[in-house]
């Protein structure tokens, strides 16, 4: 089997930079990680496969989200793919799911495809389901829990009010819901056992599909209209003295901002 785990570097923290002129992340200026929901999705493909099948760990972003690859093979991914070109910047959801399905046809197709359920940079949900539809593949959100079945997977989904058991067949695709596992450390061992680069890079020319039209923010039919870092105020007020000073005080504080009303 072929498992296929979609990744993402995400900002690693609230310093990051906006480009004021398409209104997207300067992902190449911020302190980058792995977004975390892709630690279970990656965990459950190192936990489902055997010793005879292979995993590959996908991503689309600038040349330093080689960084994640790198950590997707450390923790036992068999090897990693950057999709990376200037041409694919400011892709929204449906451009980035797009160019993510011509990179899998690029690469031959896979069994199995599982998605973090989300990321932390844009939170979205929708690229999963979108990648999905543009390889004709079934696919479920809220997945928990996968076994092997001779022809397919069967697939504990959380919803609402219920846990289902779906079977899926394969090829198939599946959003794995968080905190389902617990994600291993990359392997330091690993690291220093690995021979030659064991990732590989994709541009635009190496697609099916090489209409420049269809991706970055050129092929998004979305645009981001504002977007900027939330402000910091530091401004303080600090109440001194006893119990009883104190919490009259703070009292008349809340008061006055009408958090309490007046006995």
């Amino acid at each position: 089997m072929h498992i296929l785990v979609c990744i993402k570097q995400v900002p690693g923290s609230t310093r990051v930079e906006i480009d004021p002129v398409t209104g997207t992340l300067k992902r190449d200026s911020a302190d980058a990680k792995l977004n975390p929901y892709d630690l279970y999705a990656l965990e459950a493909a190192l936990t489902l496969a055997g010793p005879d099948d292979r995993i590959t760990a996908l991503t689309m972003g600038p040349p330093q989200a080689r960084a994640a690859l790198l950590e997707a093979v450390y923790m036992g991914a068999s090897a990693g793919v950057l999709v990376s070109d200037r041409r694919f910047a400011g892709a929204d959801v449906l451009a980035t799911a797009y160019t993510l399905s011509q990179a899998i046809l690029a690469l031959g197709g896979c069994d199995l495809i599982l998605c973090g359920r989300q990321t932390t940079d844009g939170d979205t949900a929708q690229v999963g389901a979108e990648l999905a539809e543009f390889l004709a593949l079934p696919h479920t959100a809220g997945a928990m829990a996968i076994e092997r079945e001779e022809n397919g997977v069967i697939v504990r989904v959380a919803q609402e009010d219920a846990i289902i058991t779906q079977r899926m067949p394969l090829p198939s695709l599946l959003c794995m819901e968080a905190g389902i596992n617990t994600p291993r450390l990359p392997s330091y061992r690993r690291r220093l056992g690995l021979q030659g680069d064991p990732l590989r890079t994709l541009t635009l020319d190496d697609l099916p599909d090489g209409d420049a039209g269809r991706y970055g923010l050129n092929g998004s039919p979305t645009q981001v209209e504002r977007i900027y870092a939330p402000e910091k105020k530091t401004a303080h007020e600090k109440l001194t003295g006893d119990e009883r000073a104190v919490a009259g005080a703070l009292a008349g504080v809340l008061r006055a901002r009408k958090f309490i009303e007046e006995n």
